[in-house]
């Protein structure tokens, strides 16, 4: 029997070399390592600047302060996504108006979004759930169709001039729709570098943007450093230049910056990440085709017009419960292989159902929890590991395990 962990981190001798050269440079909180990152995310994306701090919850909070969004705003999210998606909206006093699925589908019911948006809606957070990127012509028709209920707050705001899009690409660095990447399509992307993602360093995450007339990418980076580092003037690595040590504390601010002994873990993925995201299709492409005429469906990861950063591999369990899936998912890990669900939706949850949202009001977000099983899908994997999973999967759907 082989045992297939879910999502081990897929680290090599060029993650470590890179690791250990900053712990030899007597540098390693936030530095150059941090800031090489940062360049390389930008061209990646296809866009002017990019921040990295210490998680994609850290970015998502703090683009959302950047922007002025506060107590009294609503801004929309999905109910089919993990908390943090929708935690940093209480962290600032903001309030999540939760939107179910489209019927058989796992984004959002865009109807249901664009009728949501009203005088004090402020924000949308798309969910590129599996590192698919969502319908944003859809989003984005939304929004202008909205646009004269928006009632900005602040330059940033009156220079978009409409709802927002803040997408929540945890899962979708290396994504593309329609010729462009995730990261340049919505007003600002926050991406997740946490251990299981597919590039990773250890913990960590990125905001990017695309430019935006009136807004000054400089004074923005300016904006995010400030808020990630006490609301000092001057970093540290600033300070040791020898020019100055003087600096002024202009506000009460976070410390969630990123340091370059993590930092060093993302360059060096960054420089085989196109190589992972290939391989993660080679995976997929095996799984698609056997399991294609299988009692089960799964989420597309190709077509015309877009291809995912091959994240997550979800499918469905056709005409199954909850009980089904979770002795489905019983039966795998007793044949060794690690599966997990991706998500339980936010109103199961007891911090959700405390605040007064129930799952009776989400039934489509229901019924694509209630059997959906997500199957290792890694670049540690072999394709002996990828053809141990098909087969101990075929075995359970044909016969009790």
């Amino acid at each position: 029997m082989r045992n297939i962990p879910f999502s081990p981190p897929d680290i090599t001798q060029a993650e470590i070399d890179s690791v250990v050269e900053v712990l030899k440079s007597g540098w390693i909180t936030t530095g150059p390592k941090t800031k090489l990152l940062e360049s390389q995310i930008s061209e990646f994306c296809n866009t002017g600047k990019s921040v990295c701090l210490s998680s994609q919850t850290s970015c998502a909070e703090l683009t959302l302060r950047v922007l002025g969004i506060k107590e009294g705003d609503e801004v929309i999210v999905p109910a089919y996504t993990y908390t943090a998606t929708a935690s940093v909206l209480y962290h600032i006093g903001a309030t999540p108006v939760l939107i179910d699925c489209k019927k058989d589908s796992f984004e959002m019911d865009y109807d249901k979004m664009e009728a949501a948006i009203n005088e004090k809606t402020k924000a949308i957070i798309p969910v590129d759930l599996a590192g698919v990127m969502c319908d944003y012509d859809r989003i984005f028709k939304a929004v202008e169709n909205k646009r004269h209920l928006f009632r900005p707050s602040n330059d940033h705001q009156a220079a978009i001039g409409r709802v927002m899009i803040i997408t929540d690409g945890a899962h979708a660095l290396g994504a593309s729709r329609k010729g462009k990447m995730c990261g340049e399509v919505a007003d600002f992307t926050n991406f997740s570098f946490h251990a299981v993602k597919n590039l990773t360093t250890a913990e960590g995450g990125a905001t990017t943007w695309r430019n935006i007339k009136g807004i000054d990418s400089d004074e923005l980076y300016k904006k995010y450093m400030l808020f990630s580092l006490h609301g000092q003037t001057k970093d540290t690595f600033e300070k040791n230049q020898g020019t100055s040590w003087e600096y002024d504390v202009v506000d009460t601010q976070y410390k969630c910056n990123m340091p370059d002994v993590l930092a060093a873990l993302g360059v060096a993925q960054m420089n085989r990440y196109n190589e992972i995201i290939q391989r993660r299709h080679q995976i997929i492409k095996m799984y698609d085709e056997a399991f294609s005429k299988l009692p089960v469906t799964f989420l597309k990861h190709s077509g015309e017009d877009f291809r995912s950063s091959g994240h997550l591999y979800l499918l469905r369990f056709t005409g199954k419960d909850e009980i089904y899936r979770n002795e489905f998912y019983k039966a795998m890990a007793q044949n060794g292989v690690v599966c997990n669900v991706h998500y339980k939706p936010l109103p199961m949850l007891t911090a959700y159902k405390s605040k007064g949202f129930d799952i009776k009001d989400f039934p489509n977000a229901f019924d694509m929890y209630k059997n959906e099983l997500t199957l290792p899908l890694n670049t540690k994997m072999s394709d002996e590991d990828v053809e141990y999973v098909i087969e101990m999967f075929t075995r359970c759907i044909s016969r009790p395990c």
